[in-house]
């Protein structure tokens, strides 16, 4: 790999994790041209009366699909705390969490939201909402302690509990195997730079097949290889906080053949369940008019979607990434016969998530173009869902989407038993719109699920930033329906905006 290249890798990582450095706007002025064009798109199942209403509550009159999935999603480390109880190992998130400078305000998850032990008062909250389709993940540590070896009964309990919950309450479980927990002794051995940890993940999916059987109808396999990659082996502030660009895209074809070995775990059970990974994907577009703008902007989708999708969907990488990596990188080195043949092994589904655009200069870097979250990596700009979700539908085939994280954080405040999130309203409503006219348009988008059900730890951020529909008073663990689920609550009672 070039210095020119080691630079530029570094570079996109940093940008792509934490965005250009950009002042914090209100969340408020999510609202773009999209919202209009959505509200007055006629065809694919308009009300008749849009009611303006007050904002951010307006009705747009657009009505969903029947039996379209109207859920919320969460991860095993970000909510469940007991961190040592009934078994459970160290995962790198404890050990990063736990490693002084790593988080903002040295916050960890070792209690989080306590979903371990107030799981079913949670999933009492989620019918309250009238959730279709939980998506939640499996702690690995907390099924084999050190990843390997016969599983913990106690952790696979805790799941079928879980899910037996889920169903009793109509409430359809999506179940992530991998949401960046490693087991701590797997990364004392290499982590995802050893080639065996992939078949590690295949042995622990298989048990947890096993053990759950078809009472959870969709799998999703890794979640956001790229955030692994980038944040944890590029930039170095999520775990286990490396930043070493020759191993990193090691690491990303190695996350991807445990995703296919994952597949081939499933298939092999004999289970109905369906299966698929759950991407990150960010659309990029040029910041300029140009050839070189064009040319950049094509490389930086590379490392940003191709990378992930032509592996899986095509059994080949890019060529313009390998090309740019070049033919001494650990990853075009690691690629042995017959990986891309397991990596492209037939999915069921496409989980998206969608959070921002890039847009990218003539040099390779990026600017910003519209309004951030409190996040401020995060650009609002809701037309971006509606291109990705097209974009993959066009060029990857007819296959089932799901919309698996979407939202922002707010500067939610509790003022006795409310809290007041006008900003998170106006965002959800915007993107909901954006699905809405890519459904329009021919995309087999069956289900959207809000990141996140309730505040949590944020990884490096800690407990500094919310992102839920439910506020999580942490000293007390009391949970608050913020205005935006109450808000979302109405959205899938009247299966429309």
């Amino acid at each position: 790999m070039s210095v020119l290249t080691r630079r530029h890798l570094l570079r996109r990582a940093a940008l792509s994790a934490s965005a250009a450095t950009a002042s914090r706007v209100g969340a408020g002025a999510a609202t773009t041209a999209a919202v209009a064009a959505s509200a007055a798109l006629d065809g694919c199942e308009t009300d008749s009366e849009p009611n303006p209403g007050p904002e951010p509550e307006r009705r747009l009159g657009l009505r969903f699909p029947d039996g379209f999935g109207w859920g919320a999603a969460t991860s095993a480390y970000q909510i469940e705390g007991a961190a040592k109880d009934d078994g459970r190992g160290e995962s790198v998130w404890d050990t990063f969490s736990h490693t002084p400078g790593r988080t903002r305000g040295g916050d960890t998850g070792d209690v989080a939201a306590d979903h371990y032990h107030r799981y079913e008062a949670d999933l009492d909250l989620m019918r309250e909402l009238g959730l279709r389709t939980y998506r939640f993940s499996i702690s690995w540590s907390r099924i084999q302690a050190d990843g390997t070896g016969s599983p913990n009964q106690r952790g696979l309990d805790f799941y079928r509990r879980l899910v037996d919950g889920l169903l009793a309450r109509d409430i359809a479980p999506m179940a992530t195997l991998f949401h960046w927990d490693l087991p701590q002794s797997l990364q004392e051995g290499g982590g995802w730079e050893s080639r065996d940890v992939a078949y590690r993940f295949a042995d622990y999916a298989d048990h947890v097949f096993r053990a759950l059987g078809d009472n959870v109808a969709s799998w999703l396999t890794i979640n956001e290889p790229k955030t692994v990659v980038q944040n944890g082996y590029l930039h170095g502030h999520h775990a286990p906080g490396h930043r070493d660009p020759d191993a990193a895209y090691l690491v990303a074809h190695h996350l991807q053949l445990a995703h296919g070995l994952a597949v081939a775990a499933l298939r092999a059970t004999g289970g109905s369940g369906r299966i698929g990974p759950a991407l990150n994907l960010h659309p990029c577009y040029p910041a300029v008019d140009g050839a070189e703008a064009e040319a950049a902007t094509r490389l930086y989708d590379g490392y940003e979607n191709r990378l992930y999708l032509d592996s899986i969907f095509k059994g080949s990488y890019p060529t313009d990434v390998l090309d740019d990596l070049g033919p001494r990188s650990r990853m075009v080195r690691a690629i042995r016969d017959g990986d891309l043949t397991i990596i492209s092994a037939p999915v069921d589904l496409l989980a998206v998530q969608y959070y921002t655009p890039i847009y990218v200069t003539p040099s390779g870097g990026t600017e910003q173009k519209w309004p951030t979250s409190e996040a401020n990596w995060q650009q609002i700009y809701p037309d971006g869902m509606y291109d990705i979700l097209n974009r993959v539908h066009r060029e990857y085939g007819p296959l089932p989407l799901t919309i698996t994280e979407n939202g922002l954080p707010t500067p939610d405040t509790l003022d006795g038993d409310t809290v007041d999130d006008p900003g998170r309203i106006t965002f959800l409503r915007d993107h909901m719109a954006a699905a809405h006219r890519a459904i329009r348009d021919g995309v087999p988008l069956e289900s959207y699920h809000v990141w996140s059900l309730m505040d949590n730890f944020e990884w490096a951020e800690g407990y500094d930033q919310r992102w839920g529909l439910i506020y999580v008073d942490y000293p007390t663990q009391r949970r608050i329906l913020k205005r935006s689920a109450h808000w979302y609550r109405r959205v899938i009672a009247d299966n429309g905006v």
